[in-house]
């Protein structure tokens, strides 16, 4: 049996640079960890979770810049402090004063996010959490060049006469509807489960 949950915390994510914007509003145990946080952003947005993330936020106390996600040598050979994001708790952080954070997935696509702390609201008995109750959008795909790279891939589909159409259709694996998604489609892993598989990679 897992620990009781009392309260949750209300977030909206929000793909920059996304016209129409591509988001989400999630709401996740208020005990959770960055590394959760992490997994729940990858499970409501569509990402397959294939690439190295960070997030920024501001330290509440200090107002220093701090940067949360997995330590990395290539991080530490530039003097860049990386906290682990599954020490780090959601509660330490946010509030009402100290409500934006970055999250960034995939360093070669550079998919930046905003994260919105929007409010704590009582857990709901006999709701499971985390649980999407809001979005628009469907995901970019992976690896497709970054928001840049995923406008291109739109202008491609929606022209069957443009050369790289069945290269891009072969690319993935079928048809793409840009503007499908249903919040209650969303299924929510297990993040200590998530977690054991990376450390086992």
């Amino acid at each position: 049996m897992g620990k009781k949950i009392n309260e949750v915390y209300q977030f909206k994510i929000t793909l920059a640079n996304s016209k129409p914007a591509i988001w989400r509003r999630i709401l996740v145990p208020s005990n959770y960890s960055f590394w959760d946080l992490h997994v729940a952003i990858q499970d409501s947005m569509g990402w397959l979770d294939y690439h190295l993330h960070i997030f920024e936020i501001k330290n509440p106390v200090t107002y220093v810049k701090t940067e949360i996600g997995i330590p990395d040598e290539e991080f530490n050979a530039y003097d860049r402090i990386i906290l682990p994001d599954y020490k780090e708790k959601l509660s330490e952080y946010f509030n009402e004063n100290n409500c934006i954070a970055r999250y960034e997935y995939d360093f070669g696509d550079s998919w930046i996010h905003t994260i919105k702390f929007e409010k704590i609201l009582p857990a709901t008995v006999g709701d499971k959490y985390p649980k999407c109750i809001g979005g628009k959008m469907s995901c970019p795909p992976e690896d497709c060049g970054g928001i840049g790279g995923y406008y291109n891939l739109l202008s491609v589909l929606s022209d069957p006469r443009n050369e790289e159409y069945e290269e891009m259709i072969e690319w993935l694996g079928g048809e793409f509807n840009p503007v499908l998604f249903d919040p209650e489609s969303v299924l929510f892993d297990d993040p200590k489960v998530r977690f054991k598989l990376m450390d086992e990679d």
